[in-house]
């Protein structure tokens, strides 16, 4: 069974029906049904739109307000990843959405990596992991800023943070912007990214999915390393060629653009066009509840669709680990694994 990497994928948009059944129980909140909480978590086939799809949310956002949450839900889906076959993660959040019940911040950051080293501690003591080593899989954390009106002091909290806690072996390992895009456009966040390139922290943004070139644009000229997401460059072929010369790595996500209707068929996915332009394409769940999908499943869906084969689908497992927030030295350690 091959090894696979998905370096886009939101914690709350993650949660298994499992999860979300336990954090309610732990909580008091009554248990619903399972279809009722299915259609609380994953959009149809008619979701209209990404602001649609963002609704989804609210419901495991409800659940992920207090330190035990927090921990539990990052061990519960990186386990969930591990059982996939995955070689390495990086699972996204946004602190401030995780402060209505009175956590801070640093709290909600600190639970996390409580939980992600309560996973790893499990897994290597199962692999019997010498000193130096990394386990089966490897996961690390993003911290998302959130597009918004009046929010600025929660972002560069954000930022702040994610500098605290920078290290690619202790879980925080770059910031990124989500939220929605066509309401809140990039142009409004360069003092954002200013800071966090002052900073030294590397980051990704979510661009070009449900705006046009202009933010992809914006994105890359604050010095982005990655993408997320990123279709909509392909109306631009002037910064198509910026982005393969820059080396900029889109985060493409198939199966959540076909629920925002960013296409409407797979068929007519952009992804030749993405890489016939040479640039660096990985392969991504985005969110694995809201969109009903796995790592497995989006490789295949591209690979079955496009007819690609098993070398490309290597150059997709292998981009995502050039494009990971990681010391060369980790990313050696990675490909060790495969």
């Amino acid at each position: 069974m091959e090894r696979l990497v998905d370096l886009h994928v939101h914690l709350d948009g993650s949660l298994s029906l499992e999860t979300v059944k336990e954090l309610a129980a732990r909580q008091g909140i009554e248990i619903q049904n399972d279809d009722i909480l299915i259609k609380k978590l994953q959009v149809s086939k008619d979701c209209r739109d990404l602001n649609e799809y963002l609704t989804k949310f609210e419901y495991p956002l409800m659940l992920l307000q207090t330190i035990d949450s927090i921990e539990y839900a990052v061990y519960s889906l990186m386990k969930r990843q591990s059982e996939q076959n995955l070689l390495y993660s990086e699972i996204r959040f946004a602190p401030q959405l995780h402060t209505k019940k009175g956590l801070s911040q640093e709290e909600v950051v600190t639970a996390s990596l409580k939980g992600r080293q309560k996973y790893f501690d499990e897994l290597r003591q199962k692999e019997n992991i010498k000193e130096g080593d990394i386990p089966s899989f490897y996961s690390n954390i993003i911290l998302c800023c959130m597009r918004g009106n009046g929010n600025e002091r929660e972002n560069e909290e954000t930022i702040r943070i994610a500098a605290e806690f920078l290290s690619d072996s202790d879980g925080v390992v770059a910031v990124d912007l989500a939220g929605a895009e066509a309401l809140f456009p990039t142009s409004d966040y360069e003092k954002l990214f200013a800071h966090a390139r002052a900073e030294g922290i590397p980051f990704t943004i979510h661009a070009g999915e449900a705006a046009g070139p202009e933010s992809i644009r914006q994105a890359v000229d604050y010095g982005t390393a990655r993408i997320g997401h990123g279709v909509n460059c392909i109306h631009d072929k002037n910064l198509m060629n910026i982005i393969a010369e820059k080396g900029i790595t889109l985060e493409l996500c198939p199966t959540s653009n076909l629920n925002t209707k960013i296409v409407n068929d797979i068929k007519d996915y952009p992804i030749d066009k993405i890489i016939n332009n040479k640039i660096k394409a990985t392969i991504n769940t985005d969110n694995m509840t809201v969109s009903g999908t796995d790592e497995a499943s989006e490789m295949k869906l591209i690979c079955d669709t496009f007819g690609y084969d098993g070398n490309m689908r290597r150059i997709f497992v292998n981009n995502a680990i050039d494009a990971a927030f990681l010391s060369d030295e980790m990313k050696e350690k990675l490909r060790g694994n495969l």
